[in-house]
């Protein structure tokens, strides 16, 4: 099974449309999550992103992110939470470095994935 990010954006006006992916998906949606880093100047930011399961044809799992743009208590971050509580279930929170701590963002987006298989969030590798 190929587990890939999506990138949506910084969680400006995209977080409305990770929201309508939730919404509209609701069959196929896994988890929420919410990363946790801070920046170099050491200001807390956070990510959405949503694990949704292969479509029926194909083996492609994409989980959509919005990416170090929201700051902490914001009506975006209550606007995802509020869209995965919908759906029966909780956000969940986890800490993590931030994406400018490695050389690529191809290697942040493999750390992740490689989190979330290790915490059982997403099916290990095949």
């Amino acid at each position: 099974m190929i587990q890939r990010f999506i990138g949506l954006g910084e969680g400006y006006g995209d977080i409305y449309e990770l929201r309508e992916l939730i919404v509209t998906n609701r069959s196929r949606f896994m988890h929420g999550f919410v990363f946790h880093a801070k920046d170099m100047s050491g200001k807390p930011v956070l990510s959405v992103a949503a694990a949704f399961k292969p479509a029926e044809q194909g083996n492609f799992m994409p989980i959509y992110i919005c990416q170090e743009g929201i700051p902490e208590n914001s009506k975006r971050l209550a606007v995802f939470e509020e869209a995965v509580k919908e759906n029966g279930s909780l956000p969940i929170h986890m800490d993590v470095k931030h994406s400018t701590v490695y050389a690529d963002r191809t290697f942040y987006f493999s750390h992740l994935i490689s989190v979330l298989r290790l915490n059982h969030y997403i099916p290990p590798m095949q």
